[in-house]
């Protein structure tokens, strides 16, 4: 008699840490979009979610003969160095003394800082804010590296612009092709750009409307954010606290 196999298991999807989600990418991205918004039009015309600008107007400073000029973009490039040092080394102590990931920990000093830069006044020197903004941009930047398996940053729109167009070259290449798993990727890429533009447009619109204390429109997001990360971290993932986030 023949003998009939049993049906091969079937494949389950991965499981992604909440802090690895789509959507939670989505919401931070957005986040920087205003932020970027509120430095450029409140504070100092700058943008403080990367640094090229910074080390680009340094070296402009530099080939002017403008020396204290140049070395003071060395005060928000020395920020983020430092964000991106202290969001390397905190990750597993605090897994190890706290009830919940670096990543979500990360999501309240955000709030805290946010919510502090509020109370500042509009006579306060801008310096304070590009600072400390730099500077939570940094951790943010370095500590979510892949959403669902997808690396992306989620404080400035550079990479998805270029991800965005390989993503339509291979629409272009695959267009009689039954093979279009570029399309999750792409439209990965495009939403990101999207929620960054928006997160742009809200915060200049409340910039209008709130000035400083437009800042505190971010504590919305935010707190959405830290409720759900916090509620996984003591919850359904309690058990895999030791478990890395994708590209850690």
């Amino acid at each position: 008699m023949e003998q009939t196999l049993p049906p091969a298991p079937a494949k389950t999807d991965r499981y992604y840490l909440m802090c690895e989600r789509n959507w939670i990418y989505f919401l931070l991205i957005g986040v920087a979009g205003f932020l970027g918004a509120f430095t450029y039009v409140l504070r100092g015309h700058v943008f403080c979610n990367a640094q090229s600008s910074n080390i680009v107007l340094m070296g402009l400073a530099f080939g002017q003969g403008n020396w204290r000029h140049g070395f003071y973009y060395l005060i928000p490039i020395t920020a983020y160095v430092l964000g991106a040092f202290f969001s390397e080394l905190l990750p597993n102590p605090v897994k190890h003394h706290l009830p919940m990931r670096w990543d979500t920990l990360l999501i309240a000093i955000e709030m805290v800082v946010v919510l502090v830069l509020g109370f500042l006044p509009e006579t306060a020197p801008v310096q304070i804010s590009q600072v400390a903004i730099n500077f939570i941009a940094s951790m943010q930047y370095n500590t979510f590296r892949q959403a669902q398996g997808t690396p992306v940053a989620t404080t400035f729109a550079t990479n998805h612009v270029r991800q965005i167009g390989i993503g339509l070259a291979m629409e272009l290449r695959h267009f009689r092709s039954t093979n279009k798993a570029h399309r999750q990727k792409l439209y990965k890429h495009f939403m990101m750009l999207v929620y960054f533009v928006g997160g742009a447009v809200i915060g200049t619109i409340c910039c209008r409307l709130f000035l400083g204390k437009a800042l505190w429109v971010t504590l919305i997001p935010l707190g959405i954010l830290f409720g759900v990360l916090l509620h996984a971290d003591l919850t359904t993932e309690k058990e895999l606290v030791d478990t890395k986030p994708s590209g850690h």
